[in-house]
């Protein structure tokens, strides 16, 4: 049985108690074949860096469902090892449906929006020393506005192959139970004839070093960091 992948937009819905009906598509292709200098204009605005954190939207026209407060975007990019940093940091492609749906906003807001920021893996980023971009504008007092989301969903298991780097105590946790694990994969008297309690705890505490000793070699050898850590990090080895 195929699992199904995740929808990061879908996870953020999860955290609203209010959801609006979707908005019609008409629109924005209509916006995507006019004023191409518009566009680009926008497109250019994405890619330098602001420090904006508010725009001035008409609040009576925003979808309640597209409207999160930063701790849901910070728990979903700690659950998948995210990363929500400024558009000017991304590498990927912005695609003209992204663009259309920007100037759609500005259009019916009557301002020109700023301080875009982008849900997306590290790999997507350019930091300093292509899976499920989100696009978002701030709204002010740490509210942001879900403008588009594009590319591929993430992998289904993502969020549980993530789950020991949220914290030390998760990372701790696995390392004992794969360390116990191995422990008990050594055959029974491989070090004496007979096998005792003492015999298999002094294995498994060797099992354990090793293991940890691995982790620490890796963390650090790779400027890896947990993601409570890393998720609006705009540095490599944070």
């Amino acid at each position: 049985m195929l699992l199904k992948k995740v929808n990061i937009e879908e996870e953020l819905r999860k955290t609203l108690r209010k959801k609006d009906p979707i908005q019609s598509l008409y629109e924005l292709h209509e916006i995507l074949s006019k004023d191409s200098k518009s566009r680009e204009k926008i497109g250019e605005t994405l890619k330098t860096k602001n420090t904006s954190t508010t725009n001035s939207f008409n609040l009576d026209l925003l979808q309640t469902d597209r409207i999160y407060h930063i701790d849901q975007i910070k728990k979903i990019c700690i659950d998948y090892r995210l990363r929500f940093l400024a558009s000017n940091y991304f590498k990927g492609k912005i695609p003209a449906e992204a663009i259309a749906e920007i100037k759609s906003l500005e259009r019916i807001h009557g301002i020109e929006l700023r301080g875009f920021k982008i849900i997306a893996p590290s790999k997507l980023f350019k930091l300093e020393d292509k899976d499920d971009p989100i696009l978002f504008a701030p709204i002010g007092n740490n509210y942001f506005y879900l403008i588009h989301k594009w590319g591929e969903d993430l992998h289904p298991l993502r969020k549980w192959l993530m789950w020991p780097f949220k914290s030390i105590v998760n990372l701790t946790c696995l390392v004992v139970a794969l360390s116990y694990l191995v422990t008990l994969l050594v055959p029974s008297g491989l070090f004496s004839k007979s096998s005792s309690n003492a015999q298999f705890f002094i294995l498994f505490f060797f099992m354990f070093k090793c293991l940890a000793s691995i982790v620490i070699f890796y963390g650090f050898a790779l400027g890896k960091n947990f993601n409570h850590t890393i998720w609006n990090s705009k540095y490599f080895n944070a």
